[in-house]
């Protein structure tokens, strides 16, 4: 687990523009049970958290026409419960973080891994975004 004092900004930078947090297994299942879209953001402390994943997702939905019905964030080692649930809905994937997962109507649509993260811009995931928001919102 990462002491609060460190989390918490990277968790105010999504919660700050619109993004929920799922902290609960129950929360998680219930969120991603509901009819629509929901947009999962699996936050970490990494540095391509921050230099990519976390700008990447902002740029896309703040520039999208369509966005998903719910912006969702947990944070890896610190909601250790939620994201452990998450990642029952991203099987067969392995875990990740940080990751960001658009659900349709409970099923897994869209999923960007860690490894699709690293080393690419913040625009390039956002535009690989807005291509998922473009066919599944």
């Amino acid at each position: 687990m990462y002491p609060a004092e460190l989390v918490m900004p990277m968790k105010a930078e999504l919660t700050d523009n619109g993004f929920e947090e799922l902290l609960t297994p129950a929360k998680v299942d219930e969120t991603l049970s509901k009819a629509g879209t929901t947009l999962v953001m699996i936050n970490s402390v990494c540095g391509c958290s921050a230099g990519t994943a976390r700008p990447g997702v902002l740029m896309a939905v703040a520039t999208s026409e369509k966005k998903p019905d719910r912006l969702t964030t947990s944070f890896a080692g610190f909601d250790g419960d939620a994201v452990k649930q998450i990642r029952t809905h991203l099987l067969p994937y392995p875990p990740s973080s940080p990751a960001i997962a658009l659900f349709k109507d409970g099923q897994l649509v869209h999923f960007i891994e860690r490894h699709m993260i690293e080393g690419r811009s913040a625009q390039l995931i956002a535009t690989n975004l807005l291509a998922a928001f473009d066919e599944y919102c």
